[in-house]
């Protein structure tokens, strides 16, 4: 009975703190004043809400059904693993595209080198020739005649 009591109490603290993580997350973003603070808000505060909440649900289904349910922890762990690589690509992206930042963030870093920051935005590396295919040596051919 107070096991149950405490997984009750466990659950509720779960809730309660991802909730609060995932409002405070979509606050950051709706306050913060140019586009690298507000990565902040979803790639932290957010991810680590929803991670709770999803926490929370694997024991709650774990004790009332019988057998482990794993299926939030792996949604847990693909949020944890992909929610930090999102954020690195869009600011590597904001630094190419030169976005404004706000001066009180230190938007430009001194540790970051020319090419990563760069003048304009980032060219299309060239394309490998590769050897046109029988048939397409075929077409040419007849169009040459």
């Amino acid at each position: 009975m107070a096991f149950y009591v405490f997984l009750e109490w466990l659950i509720g603290l779960l809730l309660i703190a991802g909730g609060v993580f995932a409002f405070v997350g979509s606050l950051g973003m709706l306050q913060f004043k140019d586009f690298f603070m507000r990565l902040h808000g979803p790639t932290k505060g957010t991810t680590l809400g929803i991670g709770c909440i999803l926490v929370a649900s694997m024991i709650y289904f774990s004790v009332v059904q019988p057998g482990i349910h794993v299926q939030e922890l792996l949604i847990t762990l693909f949020l944890f693993i992909t929610a930090p690589v999102t954020g690195h690509m869009l600011a590597k992206t904001g630094l190419h595209m030169h976005l404004r930042y706000t001066r009180d963030t230190r938007g430009s870093p001194p540790e970051l080198r020319d090419e990563d920051v760069g003048q304009g935005r980032v060219a299309r590396p060239p394309q490998p020739h590769r050897p046109a295919s029988e048939g397409q040596q075929k077409r040419r051919w007849r169009l040459r005649r």
